[in-house]
């Protein structure tokens, strides 16, 4: 499924309207078994500039602001909670919460002319709910330089850090999208999802309680028609059937 954030004139700003409908597009028939991977990329040449500054001004009150903060919450916590694989596949300049819905993402594609930034700081609201994502995607001063300066990082030292997976030029990006794309669709949906779903949880944890866990997680896998039927496939050198 391919989500376009589409208001390229507003900056593709994440308003409380913009994240009500990414909220939306997330969650819609997510247990369909035919959805295999989400791909969140925008129209324009900024992918996304973060909150909707106008909605931020003080003649709103405390609690629009607050409603704001928690949706963009909700949504960035929510791509991770998906059974199904997101990709941000990033054309552009992704700011703030926008640089924060990148890190969010299981997987990031750019390119080349892609830049990520946190600015918040320079207009005095600094960046600290992007700063929860950009802190577990990247080292600690590399995520802090980010914070202190708002200084923009290009797609290439995106790349180095970990931000995002793959640099590609501009004309690839949508090719090796869909080369991800279609490699997660040749696995068994509900192993990705039980891997997915783990792979998260461990990080959390302390090394004994992990392994503790993904050993669990690991025997309950192979109880799984799909978890048997790719073992035998391998034994018997033919192609598992998959039954999602």
């Amino acid at each position: 499924r391919n989500i376009i954030l589409n208001n390229p004139r507003k900056r593709n700003a994440l308003s409380l309207a913009m994240l009500q409908s990414l909220r939306e597009d997330l969650l819609h028939d997510v247990k369909n078994k035919d959805l295999r991977v989400i791909v969140i990329s925008a129209e324009g040449p900024v992918f996304c500039s973060g909150h909707d500054l106008k909605e931020l001004s003080s003649e709103d009150d405390v609690k629009h602001h607050s409603q704001v903060f928690e949706i963009c919450a909700e949504v960035m916590t929510l791509i991770q909670k998906l059974p199904v694989p997101v990709i941000a596949k990033v054309n552009g300049l992704a700011t703030a919460a926008g640089c924060q819905l990148v890190a969010s993402c299981d997987i990031a594609v750019a390119s080349e002319k892609s830049q990520f930034a946190t600015p918040g700081v320079n207009i005095g609201l600094f960046c600290s709910t992007p700063a929860v994502a950009l802190g577990r995607s990247l080292p600690r001063k590399v995520a802090l330089e980010m914070l202190f300066t708002g200084e923009p990082l290009s797609a290439q030292e995106a790349l180095m850090h970990g931000l995002v997976s793959k640099v590609v030029p501009e004309d690839k990006l949508e090719e090796e999208t869909m080369k991800i794309s279609h490699k997660i669709c040749e696995s068994s949906k509900s192993i990705l999802a039980l891997g997915k779903a783990t792979f998260y949880r461990q990080m959390t944890q302390d090394l004994d309680t992990a392994y503790k866990m993904t050993t669990q997680v690991m025997a309950d896998n192979l109880t799984l028609r799909d978890g048997q039927e790719g073992i035998e496939a391998f034994i018997q050198k033919r192609k598992p059937i998959w039954s999602h």
